[in-house]
């Protein structure tokens, strides 16, 4: 399925973010370029996709949680997995009737408002030109235990400069790079799962932990040793780690077959999750007891791959970590400047964001949004803990929003494509509408208990400021500006 050119004038307000007959989003204007082009195969499309739910968050960040809950972390996994999954399903939902480079976003503003759109468009930017930052100085630290000789600064400007590059060539080139980084993770992690559960069962020999079974789920003070509401606290610690499942959802708009890739991303969700997070994280705990020093000391994949005598596990896991982190960086950058262009297309940010080249990459908006990613790495190396912490956690609970704004802009989508495009129901919410509200539901009480929660509230508190300032923006940018509203927006009213 080919991109569609746009009908509207180089001066002109876009009057919507997809096209109602082809279900794609606009073209954006300039330089010679026909707007985004369909430069993603569908096996980019897959890996993408898979990869897209293991973040370095799954790597670095699961020792804390296990510390914090036990071997009931895994509980906090599955309910935070139950919740994404539902999420993806009624974004699915709605990407596969209407493919748009804005995503949620493009649907918000049509289902909810301009307000909505503006606001978690520019809230979902901000939140990754933040993780180019972390991401950046993540491998840099790794890059910089390697080859000392190359200040850490110096490595963070290195893969910035080299990951721009490819974004800047075209959308092709970025979906190539992010198959072998997204490969590279699912073997990894799908290897670690397979050695070891093999050595849960003693099959795989040499291992001091050989066929220990189930007994480190409940021999270091039970499966709960720090009570039920320690799965609470798991949940707050892990919730973000999901962040990126639905990048492949802003990706389909520039896919061969936007439909048949959104389809098969959403039906596979739930084994992806169960797989590289539940899977992996299920062998950590019974590999060894919760409270063992070497899960926070080494990390809890290095700890676990020591235990079983796999040889240089330290070196091994930096190597797929210093991979995760250039995956993030690379579809950060990607899913920055594509939520940047779609909010260009709609009248939302400058028109230049929604411009593109010849080959189809929407240039400004990548280097707009790579300036604030360098803006932020030299913040995190001038003032750590003041302006970059701030940015960490202003950003930290937009996760939730979006997802909070996903479900419900599927209650009313659900009418809009029903009404108008019937035949492009292919992929529905289950249970709609009571596993939506529930999704609500659930969503909504991590955002109340993390402003109760100690280590939470100050993330939280932050994200709600910058969230009203930026929704206080789009209100009265709209009662400033309105946007004209278009023929099916007149027809519904």
């Amino acid at each position: 399925m080919t991109s569609q050119p746009s009908l509207a004038k180089e001066d002109s307000t876009p009057e919507g973010p997809v096209d109602s007959q082809s279900g794609k989003p606009g073209s954006g204007h300039g330089e010679g370029g026909d707007g985004l082009q369909a430069g993603l195969k569908n096996r980019h499309l897959s890996m993408i996709a898979i990869g897209g739910v293991i973040g370095a968050g799954l790597f670095v960040g699961s020792s804390a949680g296990i510390k914090a809950a036990g071997p009931a972390i895994l509980v906090s996994y599955a309910l935070v997995g139950a919740m994404v999954v539902f999420v993806m399903r009624m974004l699915g939902e709605m990407a596969v009737a209407r493919p748009s480079s804005g995503s949620f976003s493009a649907y918000a503003d049509r289902a909810l408002g301009r307000w909505a759109g503006f606001s978690i468009g520019w809230l979902y930017w901000f939140f990754w030109v933040v993780v180019l930052a972390v991401e950046a100085t993540a491998g840099a630290d790794i890059l910089g235990k390697w080859m000392p000789g190359v200040p850490q600064w110096g490595w963070a400007l290195i893969v910035m400069v080299v990951l721009t590059a490819t974004n800047l060539v075209s959308v092709s080139s970025y979906g190539e790079f992010e198959f072998w980084f997204a490969g590279i993770k699912v073997v990894a992690i799908g290897g670690f799962v397979v050695i070891g559960l093999l050595a849960v069962f003693g099959i795989l020999p040499g291992s001091d932990n050989a066929g220990s079974g189930f007994a480190h789920l409940t021999d270091a003070g039970g499966f709960m040793p720090n009570g039920a509401g320690a799965i609470l606290t798991g949940v707050l610690m892990v919730v973000f780690s999901f962040m990126g499942s639905e990048i492949v959802t802003l990706a389909a708009g520039e896919s061969e077959d936007p439909q048949r890739a959104v389809t098969k991303a959403t039906n596979s969700v739930i084994w992806r999750i169960g797989v590289f997070y539940l899977g992996s994280i299920f062998v950590v705990v019974t590999l060894l007891p919760w409270n063992d020093k070497s899960i926070v000391k080494d990390g809890s994949y290095v700890a676990a791959l020591n235990s079983i005598g796999i040889p240089n596990a330290g070196t091994v896991m930096d190597v797929i970590i210093l991979t995760a982190v250039l995956s993030c960086l690379n579809s950060g950058l990607y899913t920055a400047s594509r939520m940047a262009f779609s909010l260009g297309e709609r009248g939302d940010a400058p028109k230049a964001f929604a411009r593109t080249t010849a080959s189809g990459v929407p240039r400004t908006a990548i280097l707009g949004s790579v300036v604030f990613g360098f803006v932020a790495v030299w913040f995190n190396y001038q003032w750590p803990d003041d302006v970059f912490e701030f940015l960490l956690n202003s950003s930290g609970a937009v996760a939730l929003f979006v997802w909070l704004v996903i479900c419900f802009t599927q209650l009313k989508m659900r009418g809009i494509i029903l009404r108008e495009q019937p035949e492009k129901l292919v992929v529905k919410m289950w249970l709609f509408p009571y596993l939506t509200w529930i999704t609500i539901g659930m969503i909504s009480f991590v955002i109340v208990y993390m402003l109760y929660d100690d280590a939470g509230r100050k993330q939280m508190l932050l994200s709600l400021l910058v969230a009203a300032l930026v929704l206080g923006i789009a209100v009265v940018r709209e009662k400033i500006r309105p946007r004209p509203r278009s023929d099916e927006e007149l027809t519904e009213a």
